[in-house]
């Protein structure tokens, strides 16, 4: 059980503790002006006796009901006894009537407010009729007892109603209490699901971005020098060095990816390096024509921006390599004011407005003023286009915005552009959630 669950309990507890000092203090100053009463020695034994009865009553029945905040029969049963015992004490000694003040509150906290103060007002009432009854009293007396009697009434009843109001706050609050202690576990357990879902697709686009378009790449050299090892074993050799580059660079790039650092081929060089090679190890696997080309100054970029343009350059690379047939790439670095951006052209296949349209409805991520992310064919391989929607994913992390344009037999045409300020921002809040 957590903190909060356990403190509205010992919280009423501890009231209560305060309360059975004050029930004790009553009945020991009834009792003992009782004992110093001039009435007859019998009658104050009845009313001794009468007053002592009512601190067993309240103990086994009254006290357990008014913390456990029942409503059974027993309501009515220790009011009911309760006032029985105080009328027998006040009609042996009328000093009994002190015991009020501690008789009127537990008949508050046990019957609701209507009837407990229809049976107050009596007990207030109760030394007057006994006075009246035994003729004894002159008017003075009569008048000072029902003066004392109202004002016992006005006293014992506002005691009453108070002690009733902090043991329903009392209450209320242990109910708010509850409630924030099962939303703060619903909330930690939503939290903790969103961080699962968060982590896993992080882990699928790393996987996607790394290894699986590396593993990719080694299937078709392999297949290529099954098919020049004996035509051309110069060139299958060729290929051979190539698939242990390749499957070099693929390590390197899974220990960082395991030990979630920067990737291998940003450790030691620029964004610009980092693409050039990029660019060569496509037309070394492909023999395609590809053109690398940085536009404007070229300077220090925050890394997520570098990790995220990095991975769309391959994820485009592979793209062309297995769908687009194409002869010739153009990948083209700009540097521009409060912004960078990455574009990849290829010359190759395309595709029509009819699978565009679908890859859209199939993305769910499109917004105005954000670009047009257009997924090429959704069954070749690619997991259901989720190359493209991992990248959109990046992108969209640091604020940036991702275009896909292409038409039948004239090309495709990726492009991300991040605006750099925006990105600082995302890292800043990044770093802040770190640090909370």
């Amino acid at each position: 059980m957590t903190r909060e669950a356990r403190r509205a309990p010992e919280a009423r507890v501890r009231w209560f503790g305060l309360w059975d000092s004050y029930f004790v203090i009553c009945y020991l100053v009834t009792t003992g002006l009782v004992f110093t009463s001039g009435v007859p020695q019998g009658l104050r034994v009845i009313a001794i006796g009468a007053l002592t009865l009512v601190v067993p009553w309240y103990a086994g029945l009254g006290r357990p009901l008014m913390l456990r905040h029942e409503s059974d029969r027993r309501n009515t049963v220790f009011p009911v006894g309760l006032f029985v015992l105080f009328g027998v004490a006040a009609a042996a000694d009328l000093m009994s009537a002190f015991a009020l003040f501690a008789v009127v509150p537990m008949l508050m906290m046990s019957l609701a407010t209507r009837p407990a103060l229809v049976l107050g007002v009596l007990g207030n009432l109760l030394p007057v009729t006994m006075m009246w009854l035994q003729g004894g009293a002159t008017g003075p007396a009569v008048l000072f007892v029902l003066l004392a009697s109202l004002l016992g009434i006005a006293l014992s009843v506002l005691l009453g109603l108070w002690i009733k109001r902090v043991v329903r706050q009392n209450k209320e609050h242990a109910a708010l209490i509850e409630e924030l202690r099962q939303n703060r576990e619903q909330v930690a357990r939503l939290s903790h699901q969103a961080g699962i879902s968060a982590e896993r697709e992080r882990l699928a686009r790393e996987i996607h971005d790394t290894l699986a378009q590396s593993l990719t790449s080694i299937i078709s050299l392999v297949q290529a020098v099954d098919a020049e090892v004996e035509a051309a074993p110069a060139a299958a050799r060729q290929h051979l060095a190539l698939v242990g580059r390749v499957a070099k660079e693929s390590l390197a790039e899974a220990r960082a990816f395991v030990a979630d650092r920067t990737p291998a081929s940003l450790q030691e060089s620029s964004l610009a390096q980092a693409l050039r090679r990029q660019a060569d190890g496509l037309t070394a696997q492909t023999g395609l024509l590809v053109r690398f080309a940085v536009e404007g100054d070229e300077r220090p970029l925050p890394m997520a921006v570098n990790v995220v343009l990095l991975r769309a350059a391959q994820e485009a690379g592979t793209n062309v390599r297995k769908h687009a047939d194409a002869r010739a790439v153009d990948m083209v670095l700009r540097y521009g004011a409060g912004q960078v951006g990455l574009r990849v052209a290829d010359d190759g296949n395309g595709f029509g407005k009819a699978a565009a349209s679908a890859a859209e409805k199939d993305e769910g991520r499109g917004t105005a003023g954000q670009g047009q992310v257009q997924v090429q064919d959704q069954d070749q391989g690619d997991g259901g286009g989720f190359g493209l929607r991992g990248m959109a994913a990046r992108v969209a992390e640091i604020g940036g915005v991702m275009s896909v344009v292409s038409d039948p037999g004239a090309g495709t045409a990726v492009e991300v552009k991040v605006p750099l300020e925006e990105a600082a921002a995302g890292r800043m809040a990044e770093a802040a959630d770190e640090e909370r």
